[in-house]
C-alpha cells in the first residue's frame, strides 16, 4: 500500500509541474498594417468631394504549449501630417506655393466623427478596434479591415496640386494584447493599460488632391447707349460688365469678336433686317483709346487675368463715335465673349 501511494503522489505531483508550465506559455503578438491611400483626385469645384480608403492589420500569435486564445485591445491614430502645421479641424494640405487646401479624415461614412489621435487636446478620438482570436500549436492570427473616410469640402480654391504626407509619428497602431491557453483570454483595460504592451506600428499615407484650373459661373450685362439723335455729333460712352469666377492662381484671356454686323474691323449695330447701321467700339480701359481696342487674338488685344477663386468682375468700356448719322429706330449687335484658361 505504501509503494501505491507513492506513486500516486507522484502522478499528481507531475500533473501539477505541467499545468503550471502551461499557465505561464507565452508568445509575443505583433499587430502590423498595410498602407492606405488617400487619393482624392480631381476634386470638385462647386461642392465636396469624398473619397474611402481602405487598409488592413494583421495580429498574429506564435503557438503555444496547449490551443490557446488571444484578444486585443487597439488605438489607430492620426496625425496633422508633415504639412498640417497642426491644423486638425480642418487639416490641410499644401501645393508647391504652399498655398492650403482644407480636407478632413473621418472614422464613419456619414463624416461626422473626425479621425484623431489618443491624448490630443482636439481630435482626442482615434478609432478603436478589438482582435479576437484562437491560437493552435503553429500560431493564430486574425485580419480586420479599416476604412478612412476623406472629404475636401467646399471653399475658395487655388489651382495646383496639393498633399500632406502622414507618415513617421504622424500615424500609429497602440495595442495591448492578453494570452491564454487554459481559459479564455480577458481584454485589457485600453490599448494603454492592462495585459502586455505590443510593439506601436503604423499605416503611412499621403493624402493628395488636385484643384483644376477653372472658370465658371459667368454673367454678362447688356451695353446699352441709350436713345441718341440721329446725327452723333458727340462721342457717347456706356458700360457693361463680363462676371465669373476662377480658381486662384488660374491665368485667364477674355475676348470679344467683331459681333454679327462687323465691317471689316469695325464693330457695328444694325437695324433689325435693314442695311442701315451705327458703328461702335468696345474697350478694356477708361480711355477708350485705340491701343485697348478689345479684341479676341490671344495675347495681342484680348484681356488678361489671374483668377483668385472668387467672382470677379470685368468692364467693357463702349463708345457710339461722332461724327455720325443713322436712321431712326432700335440697333443691336451680339457680341461673342470667349474666355481662355
Amino acid at each position: 500500500m505504501s509503494q501505491l501511494w507513492v506513486r500516486l503522489s507522484l502522478l499528481v505531483l507531475l500533473l501539477v509541474a505541467s499545468a503550471a508550465c502551461m499557465s505561464t506559455a507565452k508568445a509575443a503578438t505583433t499587430c502590423t498594417a498595410t498602407a492606405p491611400t488617400v487619393a482624392f483626385g480631381t476634386i470638385s469645384v462647386t461642392g465636396t468631394t469624398d473619397v474611402s480608403a481602405t487598409f488592413t492589420v494583421t495580429c498574429t500569435t506564435a503557438g503555444l504549449i496547449l490551443l490557446g486564445n488571444t484578444k486585443v485591445r487597439m488605438c489607430l491614430n492620426i496625425r496633422d501630417g508633415l504639412s498640417g502645421g497642426g491644423n486638425f479641424t480642418p487639416r490641410r494640405m499644401l501645393n508647391t506655393f504652399n498655398d492650403p487646401l482644407q480636407f478632413q479624415l473621418y472614422t464613419d461614412a456619414a463624416r461626422s466623427q473626425i479621425w484623431g489621435f489618443r491624448g490630443s487636446p482636439s481630435v482626442p478620438n482615434p478609432l478603436l478596434s478589438d482582435f479576437d482570436y484562437a491560437v493552435p500549436l503553429l500560431g493564430g492570427s486574425q485580419v480586420r479591415t479599416f476604412t478612412i473616410y476623406g472629404r475636401v469640402p467646399t471653399q475658395i480654391l487655388t489651382a495646383g496640386m496639393y498633399a500632406n504626407v502622414f507618415s513617421g509619428i504622424h500615424t500609429s497602431i497602440e495595442y495591448r494584447y492578453d494570452e491564454a491557453t487554459l481559459f479564455p483570454a480577458a481584454y485589457p483595460a485600453s490599448c494603454a493599460s492592462g495585459g502586455t504592451g505590443g510593439v506601436p506600428s503604423a499605416f503611412p499615407f499621403t493624402a493628395s488632391a488636385t484643384v483644376p484650373s477653372n472658370c465658371r459661373a459667368y454673367t454678362t450685362t447688356d451695353l446699352d447707349f441709350g436713345s441718341i439723335p440721329g446725327v452723333i455729333t458727340s462721342n457717347s460712352d456706356q458700360t457693361s460688365t463680363i462676371g465669373m469666377t476662377c480658381t486662384g492662381r488660374t491665368a485667364w484671356q477674355v475676348g470679344l469678336n467683331n459681333g454679327n454686323n462687323a465691317s471689316g474691323s469695325i464693330r457695328r449695330m444694325r437695324l433689325g433686317a435693314t442695311g442701315n447701321y451705327v458703328a461702335y467700339e468696345l474697350y478694356n480701359d477708361p480711355a477708350r483709346s485705340s491701343a485697348t481696342r478689345w479684341g479676341n487674338t490671344l495675347n495681342t488685344d484680348t484681356y488678361a487675368g489671374t483668377g483668385t477663386g472668387v467672382a470677379q468682375s470685368l468692364t467693357v468700356y463702349g463708345r457710339l463715335p461722332a461724327p455720325q448719322s443713322a436712321a431712326a429706330g432700335s440697333y443691336s449687335d451680339i457680341i461673342t465673349v470667349t474666355i481662355n484658361y
